[in-house]
């Protein structure tokens, strides 16, 4: 299948509309039926104003999270739109990909 690899960048304490925007992410997803997102938390990043965050040891506020998509054509436009209607402020890539499934549930062999 043809679609897109959507992936969003924030921090994990950013929030919007009282709940982290990472969840906030994953809940108009869910909402919209989109199957399938991997959030990442990363050790390190710079942000698009060029400061350093980073995951502390005491402290994991300012630690870069990603929220990544395969998405249809569709699904990338109705989820940018909820973000953008939302004003939600968070950056994003979205790139062309093709995606699918590969072999049986559970890694089960086909019968012969």
């Amino acid at each position: 299948m043809k679609g897109y690899q959507l992936t969003f960048y924030t921090e994990q304490s950013r929030r919007h509309e009282h709940q982290p925007v990472v969840d906030w992410l994953m809940a108009r997803a869910k909402q919209m039926g989109v199957q399938g997102a991997t959030v990442i938390a990363a050790a390190e990043g710079i942000g698009h104003a060029g400061a350093r965050h980073a995951a502390r040891f005491f402290e994991l506020a300012d630690q870069p999270m990603q929220v990544i998509f395969a998405v249809t054509e569709t699904e990338s436009e109705l989820l940018l739109d909820a973000v953008r209607r939302a004003n939600v402020h968070v950056f994003y890539t979205r790139c062309p990909i093709e995606f699918g499934v590969l072999g049986l549930p559970g890694g089960e062999q086909a019968a012969p």
